[in-house]
């Protein structure tokens, strides 16, 4: 990965968003094929409530953020940086590999449309691929690991019987790698990494590793996928 020591106006903050981001692109790898897992045995039923909120990290958050503004009962979907301090929370630092960060996406949603265990279904089956530990297709590096951030009892336990229940059911040809990490802070990212992949459909490392999951979503998932996506700056209402 590119790493920049200074950038200078505008331009620089284009560059910082496409070059520092993903230099190597893959040529003949795209992204991993879905696996249409079963739903979560144990979940939260659907409810009218308050917004709630989930953290997830899968990889370049570019593609998770585009899978779920796409997701019905999404509110508001944002990149971000979660697993180490706020001190640490800026993308140069994070690509480093040592901050502690994992690049994540928060998702707040209507429980009345969306439950945790639906979240965590399209997280396993076409937003990433789980078994693969400390990166994710052409990333490398624990920035880019499977790890769900649960912000109360409730999630974890879930989010721990979901993975057991998938391993026992040897849904994937590998285990799963995913990391349950308690959430001590989500941190938005740069304003420039938010709704990227909406922004930039023919960026070649979003039409090769990103789109696919758009297109696995509405696949596999025709009844929760959103045409209209929400986007970054969109209210949570």
């Amino acid at each position: 990965m590119v790493r920049a020591n200074r950038w200078i106006g505008t331009m620089g903050v284009v560059l910082l968003a496409l070059a520092l981001c993903r230099a190597a692109l893959p040529v003949a790898r795209a992204a991993e094929e879905p696996v249409a897992v079963p739903a979560p045995l144990l979940d939260n039923p659907k409810a009218p409530g308050p917004l709630q909120t989930a953290v997830i990290a899968g990889g370049c958050f570019w593609g998770v953020q585009g899978v779920y503004q796409h997701v019905r009962g999404s509110r508001q979907v944002l990149a971000g940086y979660s697993g180490g301090s706020k001190a640490t929370a800026d993308y140069e630092t994070v690509s480093g590999g040592s901050s502690g960060h994992a690049e994540s996406v928060e998702i707040q949603f209507d429980p009345r449309e969306l439950s945790y265990g639906e979240i965590l279904q399209i997280y396993f089956s076409v937003a990433h691929d789980p078994t693969q530990l400390n990166r994710q297709g052409p990333d490398v590096g624990t920035q880019y690991r499977s790890a769900i951030f649960y912000a109360n009892e409730s999630q974890k336990r879930i989010a721990e019987a979901y993975i057991a229940q998938l391993d026992r059911a040897k849904v994937f040809r590998r285990p799963i790698v995913t990391k349950l990490e308690r959430l001590t802070g989500f941190y938005p990212a740069e304003d420039y990494h938010q709704d990227f992949l909406l922004k930039n459909p023919n960026y070649p490392y979003i039409v090769i590793n990103d789109l696919p999951k758009i297109a696995s979503l509405k696949q596999v998932f025709p009844g929760r996928y959103l045409d209209q996506p929400v986007t970054a700056a969109q209210s949570s209402r």
